[in-house]
C-alpha cells in the first residue's frame, strides 16, 4: 500500500518540476516570421504562428524565419570584364520574400540559411557571369541600366526551378569601382559627350528657330498673297459691275436714240404722205398765183395777159 504522504510528495515534486520547466520551454514567435521545431535534428511539420508557444525544453529547438518583405545586401563583389579589367561592385540590394506556404519545404531543402544559396552565393556568380562577357564600357555604362533586371530575372528563374517559395520582388545594384586612371577617363570621355550633346541641341534649338521663321515668314507671305488675291478679285469684280452698268446705260441711251430716230422718220414719212396728198395740180397751181401776186415785178407788153395762162400746168 502507498503512502499518502509519499503520493504528495511526488505530486508536489511534479509540479515544482512543471513550474521551473516550463519558463525554459515558453518562446513567442515575432509578427513578420513564423517558427519551425526541430527535435533530435529533425525538421517537424509544426509551423508556429506569431505569438507565445511551448516547447520541450533541451529536446525541441526553435527557429523564427521571416515571411515578409526583407533586403538581403551583397556587398563587395569582385569581377573581371571580358577585357581583362577588374571592377568591383560595392553592393547589390536584394529585396525578396519567403512564401509563407513554403517555408518547410524551403528549410528542409536549403536549411534556415536559405537566402545563402539563393541570393547571396547566386549574386556572386550572376555578376562574375555578367561581367565576364561584356566590356568595361558595357559594365559601366551602356548595359549598366539593365544589370539590376538582368539579375532579377536570372534569380527567379532558378528559384522558380529549385526553390519556389522564394519571390525575388526587385534588384538594386551601385554603380562598380573601377580603377582610378580609368574612372578619370570615363569621365573626361561623359564630359566630352555632354558638350557634344549640348552643341547638338543647340544646333537642334538654332534648326527649329530657323525652321519657325521660315514657316513664319510663308504663312505671311501667303497671307499676303490670298489679300492681293482678295484685293484683286474685288477689283475684278467691281469694274465688272461697272462695265455691265456701262453696258445697260450704253443699250438705255441706245433704245433712246433709236426711239428718237425712229420718231424723226415716222414724221417725215407722215409728213411726205401728207405732202404726196397735198400737191395736186390745183394747189401747185394755186400756190403759183399766190406767189406771183405777192412779187413786187411790173409786166409790160402784149404778152402780159398769157403770162398766167401759158405758164399753168401742161403748157410748154
Amino acid at each position: 500500500m502507498v503512502n499518502p504522504s509519499a503520493l504528495q510528495i511526488l505530486g508536489i515534486s511534479a509540479v515544482l518540476i512543471y513550474v521551473c520547466v516550463l519558463p525554459l520551454g515558453l518562446h513567442k514567435v515575432r509578427e513578420g516570421h513564423v517558427g519551425v521545431y526541430y527535435r533530435g535534428g529533425a525538421l517537424m511539420r509544426a509551423v508556429a504562428e506569431p505569438g507565445f508557444h511551448t516547447k520541450i525544453p533541451l529536446l525541441t529547438s526553435m527557429a523564427e524565419i521571416q515571411v515578409t518583405v526583407q533586403t538581403d545586401a551583397v556587398k563587395d563583389i569582385p569581377c573581371g570584364t571580358s577585357g581583362g579589367v577588374m571592377v568591383d561592385f560595392e553592393k547589390v540590394e536584394v529585396v525578396n520574400r519567403l512564401r509563407k506556404t513554403h517555408v518547410l519545404d524551403t528549410i528542409r531543402n536549403y536549411t534556415v540559411n536559405y537566402d545563402t544559396t539563393w541570393i547571396f552565393d547566386k549574386i556572386h556568380h550572376e555578376i562574375n557571369q555578367f561581367c565576364s562577357k561584356h566590356t568595361l564600357h558595357e559594365v559601366y555604362i551602356s548595359l549598366f541600366d539593365t544589370l539590376d533586371e538582368h539579375l532579377a530575372a536570372a534569380l527567379q528563374l532558378d528559384c522558380d526551378v529549385w526553390a519556389p517559395g522564394i519571390e525575388i520582388i526587385s534588384v538594386r545594384v551601385t554603380k562598380p569601382r573601377i580603377p582610378t586612371q580609368i574612372r578619370q577617363n570615363f569621365e573626361k570621355m561623359e564630359a566630352e559627350k555632354t558638350k557634344l550633346l549640348i552643341a547638338m541641341e543647340t544646333q537642334r534649338v538654332v534648326e527649329k528657330e530657323a525652321e519657325t521663321e521660315r514657316k513664319k515668314s510663308t504663312i505671311e507671305a501667303q497671307m499676303l498673297s490670298d489679300v492681293s488675291r482678295i484685293n484683286m478679285d474685288k477689283e475684278l469684280a467691281e469694274k465688272d459691275v461697272r462695265r455691265r452698268i456701262s453696258s445697260i446705260e450704253d443699250e438705255i441711251h441706245l433704245g433712246r436714240e433709236k426711239a428718237y430716230a425712229d420718231a424723226v422718220y415716222y414724221a417725215h414719212i407722215k409728213e411726205a404722205e401728207s405732202n404726196d396728198r397735198l400737191l395736186t395740180d390745183n394747189f401747185l397751181e394755186y400756190s403759183r398765183i399766190l406767189s406771183m401776186g405777192n412779187t413786187s415785178k411790173v409786166y409790160f407788153g402784149e404778152k402780159l395777159p398769157g403770162v398766167f395762162v401759158d405758164s399753168g400746168p401742161g403748157n410748154g
